[in-house]
C-alpha cells in the first residue's frame, strides 16, 4: 500500500478516485464490464485482478470462456473482451471494420466508458506489476455497485 498511499500523493489520490469511479460509476452491464476487466487482467498478468470476482456476478464458466476465447459469450461480451485485448496489445490495429462492429453494438457513451475502464485497468495493473505490488492493489471494496468482492480460491 505504500506505493499508493505513501508516495506520489499529488497523483495517487486522483488516480485512486479514477479507479473508484471506474468500478462504482460505470453503467456498462456487469458481464461486459467483467469480460473486459478479466481480459486486461490476463494481459497484465495481475494476480489480484485474475482472482477477483464480484459476488452475484458471472460464474466461473463465464471467466473460463472469456479467458479461453470460447463462443458462449454474447456479441457485446465478446466485443468488450476483444476491445480490451486490442486496446492493450494492438491499439493501432483497430480498423474501420472493427469500429463498425463496435458502433453497431454499443452507444458512443458506452464505448467511451469501456475505453476509460480498460485504460484504467491497463495502466494501474501494469503500475502494480512494474513495482511488484500486484498482491496489494488499491481497488474499491465494492466494485460495480456490488457490496461484496471476493477472491477466487487459488487452485
Amino acid at each position: 500500500m505504500y506505493l499508493w498511499s505513501g508516495t506520489g500523493n499529488e497523483l495517487t489520490g486522483p488516480a485512486a478516485a479514477f479507479s473508484d469511479a471506474v468500478y462504482r460509476r460505470t453503467t456498462l452491464p456487469l458481464r461486459e464490464f467483467e469480460a473486459a476487466r478479466i481480459t486486461i487482467a490476463r494481459v497484465n498478468d495481475c494476480s489480484i485482478c485474475l482472482s477477483l470476482r464480484t459476488e452475484g456476478g458471472p460464474d466461473e464458466a463465464f471467466y473460463a470462456t472469456v479467458l479461453g476465447g470460447g463462443a458462449d459469450l454474447t456479441e457485446r461480451e465478446a466485443l468488450a473482451a476483444e476491445f480490451a485485448h486490442r486496446f492493450a496489445i494492438d491499439h493501432l490495429g483497430m480498423d474501420d471494420a472493427f469500429w463498425q462492429r463496435l458502433h453497431a453494438a454499443f452507444s458512443d457513451d458506452e464505448l467511451v466508458q469501456l475505453g476509460l475502464c480498460v485504460g484504467s485497468w491497463l495502466a494501474f495493473g501494469r503500475l502494480n506489476r512494474v513495482f511488484g505490488v500486484d498482491v496489494v492493489c488499491r481497488i474499491p471494496l465494492t466494485p460495480h455497485g456490488s457490496d461484496h468482492l471476493h477472491r477466487k480460491p487459488q487452485a
